[in-house]
């Protein structure tokens, strides 16, 4: 059975989680890294939701304001071995709900075209792309999507 906590960026858990994510990204985007690193600083996040399975932290994700009305969402990791059986749709469908009952309207977000299960989540939870925003515009490794949150 999972647990959802809702936190900060200065929860233990997810400073470990963000961590092998950090490891698992820079293997993937190799000298690349460096430029996504700078716009995925985990300092004074509000908003971090860290799933557990039992006492085991396993999933993480947060999300800041990007503009009006609108977060963004921001380094979203499951653990490799708990992969394929939801978690990361769980965290995700934690961080809307977060921040609709926030009263904002719509969710953004950036990953990269080197992480196809990334993408495959969006898109299977409703997410549609749109340009490339902000620090990612020209970006050829980057991916955009957007998705309208119930009210």
């Amino acid at each position: 059975m999972s647990e959802i906590v809702r936190t900060d960026s200065s929860h233990p858990h997810f400073l470990q989680l963000v961590a092998l994510l950090d490891a698992d990204l820079a293997r993937r985007d190799g000298d690349e890294h460096g430029f996504y690193a700078t716009f995925n600083k985990v300092d004074a996040i509000r908003n971090v939701v860290v799933l557990y399975e039992g006492d085991r932290p396993a999933a993480c994700g947060a999300f800041r304001e990007a503009a009006a009305g609108t977060v963004e969402i921001k380094r979203m990791y499951t653990l490799p071995e708990s992969r394929g059986h939801g978690l990361a749709t769980k965290v995700l469908q934690a961080l809307e709900a977060w921040a609709a009952e926030l009263s904002y309207k719509k969710c953004v977000l950036e990953t990269g075209r080197r992480q196809p299960e990334a993408i495959a989540l969006y898109t299977r939870n409703g997410y549609e792309p749109i340009p490339n925003y902000g620090p990612y515009a020209g970006v050829e490794n980057s991916v955009c999507f957007a998705k309208k949150l119930e009210a």
